[in-house]
């Protein structure tokens, strides 16, 4: 919906742009990428059998209609005419009945009727969003089928079985890259009211993709990428079900005794870091910076401290920058009671968030209503960066904390995610906090920083410039390295360089989740260069840029991955890190994802990976990062959980 909607734009207004790091138009890229689809549909398939072939014992399967017991079938059928038949809305495609608008990634069952008249007839049916997907089964505990395969094997009951030569499931998917031009919004029009009426729009753009499932036949799949205006390469076969979020609440409705076995151990994220948690948390930072690490730390800790901000008399304001929120976010509760406590509370709000402008829309409005000041970022470039800063009243002066992050202030992904949240009372790192606001404020993206590094202006070139420093290192004999751990590599002018500092005899070590656009050990180019995925239990998404040897090493955490889009078309911050102790942590992680074993992938210099082989003990960095979190976690009192309990309902109300 994203990458391809945009390629897909590309290719209508400017057909002959190529790209710099594969050449390829957009046209050829959008080929490329249908070909490669087309072989991941099978893998997938597979997957998912293997699967379900699982859940068998468990007696969670999906079942096939053609293993369904007579009981069984009975039961399906009867449930049929009493829960869906009449939700269901048929519709005979014919010239006073035009081709309807389908919904992105809805499901439809669509019916080949035997020819009219004139020509060729077709039926659809929507399959209704608001009923429950998951039908379960009698004499089968948790066994069950799906609605859209309900309605599939029953649909001879709506037009006659005489009358259909062929029927399948299908699913569009849409462009989702929706343009915004700030020249189309109203004088008395403001920036939110802009974006819900572009939202609407999005339901709205060029299919990209058909799926279709099983079978269907040549004359429907013609028909469709006729009114679709698909072309054939991209209509693909999907022979398990093509929207799997009901796995969701497959796990949420089954018995914890079925689920066990499937699911990883629980764990709890820690409520342990260098702050006394029974006292004050302000007064303390003010004194020591402090690293959490998510989920292994709970983001409790900075959400008691944005509360207490709120209720703190010392604290005048509380300014932050928002990109992602949870339902229900305990971050806006805070800001709210901030603002109505007659705290100055400014939030700029990134209404371009893609698939949560809806949410953020909603969020600013309870803030703005709250009487925070709210701010909506920049025409040409989207606001990414993760910081909070409030000033503090003391006796002898006013000072900040500021606190800045790699990942979204988001309760839930938290939990998910693994990232970084810096928490600092540092006069330096603080001027530069209240200077990126006041910057923001005044819309000016070119403003000077002494430590904090911010892009689109300073970051890229600040980066390169420490990588400069390592080749000089390097050339002259001395040891020099190169730490970097990421989401995603595609900028060409960073790859360029890490390319250079390899030649140059530069160590380089990686830890790049996804997208890669730079191989490692090629003669010539990439010898000193070394990279490893990890995929496990939750999403590596922290950000971290290390430059120098152990012993002076300069390192930084940041919201940015080395993608243009992030180092030239967005506001990103990269903050220094200059507590040794911390420093020492943030160095030990990415050491320890370095040592991973179990989960890590190494890439290898035709872009390919492969699990690593060594003699070690095998090393998980994710369990070792529970294990560790768990062993720091003192054992509390039943009187310290009264008293927090007690604390907290003083702090809200």
């Amino acid at each position: 919906m994203v990458r391809c909607g945009s390629l897909y734009d590309l290719s209508l207004v400017d057909p002959e742009n190529h790209d710099k790091r594969s050449g390829m138009t957009p046209a050829e890229q959008l080929n490329a990428i249908f070909k490669q689809v087309d072989k991941l549909c099978p893998v997938k398939d597979d997957v998912l059998k293997n699967i379900n072939e699982t859940l068998v014992s468990l007696h969670m399967a999906r079942i096939e209609n053609k293993q369904l017991t007579k009981k069984q079938q009975k039961f399906v059928r009867h449930y049929f005419d009493t829960q869906i038949y009449s939700m269901l809305s048929p519709q005979v495609i014919d010239n006073r009945h035009p081709f309807p608008h389908l919904m992105n990634k809805a499901q439809y069952i669509i019916v080949r009727l035997k020819e009219g008249k004139n020509d060729m007839q077709f039926g659809i049916i929507p399959v209704p969003d608001f009923l429950d997907r998951i039908i379960y089964l009698p004499e089968a505990q948790g066994d069950y089928v799906l609605l859209e395969h309900v309605i599939y094997h029953q649909v001879e009951r709506i037009f006659s079985e005489d009358n259909i030569v062929s029927k399948s499931i299908i699913r569009v998917t849409r462009n989702a890259d929706i343009n915004l031009n700030e020249k189309e919004i109203d004088e008395d029009e403001d920036y939110r009211e802009y974006m819900k009426k572009i939202l609407k729009k999005r339901d709205r753009l060029a299919p990209i993709r058909l799926e279709y499932y099983r079978t269907m036949d040549d004359e429907t799949t013609a028909f469709l990428c006729e009114k679709l205006n698909l072309k054939p390469n991209q209509v693909f076969c999907s022979k398990s079900p093509m929207e799997m979020d009901y796995f969701f609440d497959l796990i949420d409705q089954a018995p914890n005794v079925l689920t066990k076995p499937l699911l990883y151990k629980p764990f709890e994220p820690q409520k342990k870091c260098s702050l006394d948690l029974d006292r004050p948390l302000i007064p303390q930072l003010l004194q020591h910076d402090e690293l959490l690490f998510y989920p292994y730390q709970s983001i409790d800790i900075f959400l008691d401290l944005l509360m207490e901000a709120a209720h703190d008399k010392n604290v005048l304001s509380i300014k932050i920058t928002i990109y992602r929120l949870a339902k229900n976010s305990r971050i806006v509760n805070a800001l709210v009671e901030a603002a109505e406590n007659g705290k100055e509370v400014i939030v700029l709000m990134e209404l371009r968030a893609r698939f949560d402008e809806k949410h953020n829309i909603q969020e600013a409005q309870i803030l703005e209503e709250a009487g925070c000041k709210i701010l909506y970022g920049f025409e040409d470039l989207k606001v990414h960066s993760k910081v909070m800063q409030f000033t503090v009243k003391t006796r002898k002066q006013i000072r900040t904390i500021t606190q800045i992050g790699t990942g979204n202030y988001n309760e839930k992904t938290s939990k998910q995610y693994t990232d970084i949240s810096y928490i600092t009372g540092r006069e330096d790192i603080g001027a530069d906090g209240t200077a990126f606001f006041r910057n923001l404020l005044m819309s000016n993206l070119e403003g000077q920083y002494d430590h904090l590094l911010v892009s689109p202006f300073q970051l890229k070139e600040a980066v390169m410039k420490m990588m400069d420093e390592q080749i000089e290192k390097a050339s002259s004999g001395q040891q020099a390295k190169i730490y970097l751990k990421m989401n995603s590599i595609t900028d060409v002018d960073l790859i360029n360089k890490i390319q250079e500092a390899s030649s140059a005899g530069v160590e380089i070590r990686m830890v790049v989740r996804g997208i890669c656009c730079i191989l490692p050990g090629v003669p010539g180019y990439a010898e000193n260069l070394h990279i490893i995925s990890i995929v496990g239990r939750y999403l590596e998404h922290s950000r971290i840029y290390a430059f120098g040897n152990d012993d002076d090493m300069k390192v930084y955490i940041s919201s940015a991955d080395f993608m243009t889009r992030n180092t030239e078309k967005r506001v990103e911050v990269a903050c220094p890190i200059y507590d040794e102790k911390l420093k020492k942590r943030v160095l030990e992680y990415f050491k320890l994802q370095l040592r991973d074993n179990i989960k890590a992938r190494q890439m290898q210099s035709d872009g390919t990976y492969k699990a690593i082989e060594t003699m070690d003990a095998p090393l998980d960095s994710q369990n070792e990062c529970m294990r560790l979190a768990e062993e720091m976690h003192p054992k509390k009192s039943k009187e310290h959980h009264v008293f927090r309990a007690i604390a907290s309902h003083f702090r809200r109300n």
